[in-house]
Protein backbone atom coordinates (compact mmCIF):
# COMPACT_ATOMS: atom_id res chain seq x y z
CA UNK A 1 0.00 0.00 0.00
CA UNK A 2 3.34 2.18 0.68
CA UNK A 3 3.39 3.36 -3.39
CA UNK A 4 -0.61 4.39 -3.10
CA UNK A 5 -0.05 6.59 -0.53
CA UNK A 6 3.43 8.27 -1.77
CA UNK A 7 3.67 11.94 -2.66
CA UNK A 8 5.01 12.44 -5.85
CA UNK A 9 5.05 15.85 -8.16
CA UNK A 10 1.91 15.04 -9.86
CA UNK A 11 0.04 13.92 -6.75
CA UNK A 12 1.74 16.49 -4.74
CA UNK A 13 -0.39 15.89 -1.36
CA UNK A 14 2.51 17.36 0.84
CA UNK A 15 1.08 21.03 -0.65
CA UNK A 16 0.18 22.98 1.78
CA UNK A 17 -2.75 23.79 -0.05
CA UNK A 18 -3.69 20.33 -0.78
CA UNK A 19 -2.95 19.90 3.06
CA UNK A 20 -5.36 22.90 3.90
CA UNK A 21 -8.48 21.28 2.06
CA UNK A 22 -7.46 17.79 3.02
CA UNK A 23 -8.06 18.30 6.31
CA UNK A 24 -11.30 20.41 6.25
CA UNK A 25 -12.25 17.15 4.08
CA UNK A 26 -11.12 15.17 7.29
CA UNK A 27 -14.67 13.37 8.85
CA UNK A 28 -15.80 14.97 11.87
CA UNK A 29 -15.84 11.24 13.73
CA UNK A 30 -12.79 10.48 11.94
CA UNK A 31 -14.29 7.88 9.63
CA UNK A 32 -12.21 7.08 6.57
CA UNK A 33 -15.87 6.24 5.04
CA UNK A 34 -16.82 9.57 5.63
CA UNK A 35 -13.32 11.25 4.50
CA UNK A 36 -13.28 9.69 1.08
CA UNK A 37 -16.75 10.66 0.42
CA UNK A 38 -16.21 14.18 0.92
CA UNK A 39 -12.71 14.30 -0.67
CA UNK A 40 -14.43 12.40 -3.31
CA UNK A 41 -17.66 15.06 -3.35
CA UNK A 42 -15.77 17.92 -3.62
CA UNK A 43 -13.51 16.97 -6.40
CA UNK A 44 -16.84 15.45 -8.02
CA UNK A 45 -18.46 19.20 -6.85
CA UNK A 46 -16.66 21.74 -6.96
CA UNK A 47 -13.42 21.49 -9.29
CA UNK A 48 -15.26 21.93 -13.06
CA UNK A 49 -14.37 19.88 -16.05
CA UNK A 50 -12.34 21.41 -18.18
CA UNK A 51 -14.16 19.84 -21.14
CA UNK A 52 -17.04 20.66 -19.95
CA UNK A 53 -17.03 24.04 -19.11
CA UNK A 54 -14.48 24.78 -21.99
CA UNK A 55 -11.85 26.13 -19.59
CA UNK A 56 -8.15 26.78 -19.65
CA UNK A 57 -5.48 26.60 -18.27
CA UNK A 58 -4.84 22.88 -18.77
CA UNK A 59 -3.73 21.35 -15.40
CA UNK A 60 -2.38 18.24 -14.16
CA UNK A 61 -0.55 18.21 -11.17
CA UNK A 62 -2.80 18.39 -8.14
CA UNK A 63 -2.16 21.68 -6.14
CA UNK A 64 -2.50 23.28 -9.94
CA UNK A 65 -5.86 21.64 -10.29
CA UNK A 66 -7.41 22.94 -6.68
CA UNK A 67 -5.63 26.35 -7.25
CA UNK A 68 -7.24 26.82 -11.23
CA UNK A 69 -10.58 25.28 -10.03
CA UNK A 70 -10.34 23.05 -13.40
CA UNK A 71 -9.22 19.88 -15.07
CA UNK A 72 -10.04 17.24 -17.35
CA UNK A 73 -11.26 13.72 -15.36
CA UNK A 74 -7.01 13.03 -15.74
CA UNK A 75 -6.68 15.89 -13.57
CA UNK A 76 -9.25 15.17 -10.99
CA UNK A 77 -8.87 12.18 -10.37
CA UNK A 78 -4.97 13.30 -9.54
CA UNK A 79 -6.40 16.32 -6.93
CA UNK A 80 -8.32 13.08 -5.51
CA UNK A 81 -5.56 11.41 -5.15
CA UNK A 82 -3.44 13.93 -3.05
CA UNK A 83 -6.97 14.12 -0.85
CA UNK A 84 -7.21 11.07 -0.06
CA UNK A 85 -3.43 10.22 0.69
CA UNK A 86 -3.28 13.36 2.71
CA UNK A 87 -5.52 12.02 4.76
CA UNK A 88 -3.85 8.48 5.07
CA UNK A 89 -6.18 6.63 2.83
CA UNK A 90 -4.33 4.50 -0.53
CA UNK A 91 -5.77 5.99 -3.63
CA UNK A 92 -4.53 5.19 -7.20
CA UNK A 93 -5.21 5.95 -10.59
CA UNK A 94 -7.40 3.82 -12.71
CA UNK A 95 -8.33 4.17 -16.53
CA UNK A 96 -11.39 3.47 -19.43
CA UNK A 97 -10.56 2.75 -23.04
CA UNK A 98 -14.07 4.89 -25.04
CA UNK A 99 -15.05 5.07 -27.81
CA UNK A 100 -14.93 9.08 -28.87
CA UNK A 101 -15.47 9.04 -32.65
CA UNK A 102 -17.14 5.90 -34.26
CA UNK A 103 -17.33 7.49 -37.93
CA UNK A 104 -13.23 7.97 -37.35
CA UNK A 105 -12.46 5.00 -35.22
CA UNK A 106 -11.23 7.15 -32.84
CA UNK A 107 -10.77 6.16 -28.97
CA UNK A 108 -9.33 7.64 -25.93
CA UNK A 109 -8.36 7.37 -22.17
CA UNK A 110 -10.90 8.66 -19.64
CA UNK A 111 -9.32 8.43 -15.90
CA UNK A 112 -10.64 7.77 -12.28
CA UNK A 113 -9.56 7.02 -9.19
CA UNK A 114 -9.42 3.09 -7.12
CA UNK A 115 -9.32 4.03 -3.30
CA UNK A 116 -8.92 1.35 -0.37
CA UNK A 117 -11.19 1.29 2.62
CA UNK A 118 -10.63 -2.08 4.97
CA UNK A 119 -14.39 -2.39 4.70
CA UNK A 120 -14.13 -2.38 1.06
CA UNK A 121 -11.10 -3.63 -0.74
CA UNK A 122 -10.72 -1.75 -3.43
CA UNK A 123 -13.10 0.36 -5.62
CA UNK A 124 -13.21 2.31 -8.34
CA UNK A 125 -14.87 6.02 -8.58
CA UNK A 126 -15.44 8.61 -10.81
CA UNK A 127 -15.04 12.11 -9.69
CA UNK A 128 -15.35 13.89 -13.28
CA UNK A 129 -18.36 15.53 -12.83
CA UNK A 130 -21.74 15.10 -13.19
CA UNK A 131 -23.80 16.71 -16.20
CA UNK A 132 -26.68 15.38 -18.34
CA UNK A 133 -26.55 12.03 -19.16
CA UNK A 134 -23.11 11.50 -16.64
CA UNK A 135 -23.49 10.43 -13.12
CA UNK A 136 -21.38 9.00 -10.69
CA UNK A 137 -21.61 8.65 -7.41
CA UNK A 138 -19.72 7.43 -4.15
CA UNK A 139 -21.77 4.30 -3.12
CA UNK A 140 -19.03 1.11 -2.21
CA UNK A 141 -19.08 -1.30 -2.44
CA UNK A 142 -21.00 -0.79 -5.63
CA UNK A 143 -19.06 1.22 -8.79
CA UNK A 144 -21.18 4.05 -9.69
CA UNK A 145 -19.26 5.58 -12.79
CA UNK A 146 -19.29 8.11 -15.70
CA UNK A 147 -19.04 5.42 -18.35
CA UNK A 148 -19.80 1.67 -18.38
CA UNK A 149 -17.41 0.43 -21.43
CA UNK A 150 -19.91 -1.22 -24.20
CA UNK A 151 -19.02 -0.28 -27.72
CA UNK A 152 -16.61 -2.31 -29.77
CA UNK A 153 -12.87 -1.58 -28.59
CA UNK A 154 -13.82 0.16 -25.24
CA UNK A 155 -12.50 -1.50 -22.20
CA UNK A 156 -11.92 -0.99 -18.51
CA UNK A 157 -7.97 -1.45 -17.85
CA UNK A 158 -8.08 -3.32 -14.62
CA UNK A 159 -4.52 -2.02 -13.54
CA UNK A 160 -4.30 0.66 -10.28
CA UNK A 161 -1.64 2.50 -10.70
CA UNK A 162 -0.20 4.64 -7.77
CA UNK A 163 1.10 7.54 -10.70
CA UNK A 164 0.01 9.30 -14.10
CA UNK A 165 0.41 6.97 -17.51
CA UNK A 166 3.14 8.43 -19.23
CA UNK A 167 0.64 9.89 -21.95
CA UNK A 168 -1.57 10.81 -19.96
CA UNK A 169 1.37 13.13 -18.46
CA UNK A 170 2.45 14.22 -22.05
CA UNK A 171 -1.08 15.08 -23.56
CA UNK A 172 -1.54 17.82 -20.22
CA UNK A 173 2.27 18.94 -19.69
CA UNK A 174 2.23 19.88 -23.54
CA UNK A 175 -1.65 21.02 -24.48
CA UNK A 176 -2.13 24.92 -23.87
CA UNK A 177 -5.43 24.51 -24.05
CA UNK A 178 -8.62 22.54 -23.23
CA UNK A 179 -9.40 22.24 -27.00
CA UNK A 180 -5.81 20.68 -27.54
CA UNK A 181 -6.27 18.25 -25.26
CA UNK A 182 -9.67 16.72 -27.01
CA UNK A 183 -8.08 16.54 -30.17
CA UNK A 184 -5.14 14.97 -28.38
CA UNK A 185 -6.35 12.52 -26.28
CA UNK A 186 -4.59 9.86 -25.15
CA UNK A 187 -4.93 6.62 -25.67
CA UNK A 188 -3.30 2.67 -25.00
Amino acid sequence: MKEFLESSAIIDWEHPDILDIASELTCLSGARFGTARNCFNFVRDEIRHSGDFELNPVTCRASDVLREGTGFCFAKSHLLAALLRANGIPAGLCYQRLLLDEAQGKYGLHGLNAIYLEAYGWFRVDARGNKRGVTAEFIPPQESLAYTPSAEGERDLLDIYSEPLPQVLAVLQEQQTYCGVIEHLPDV
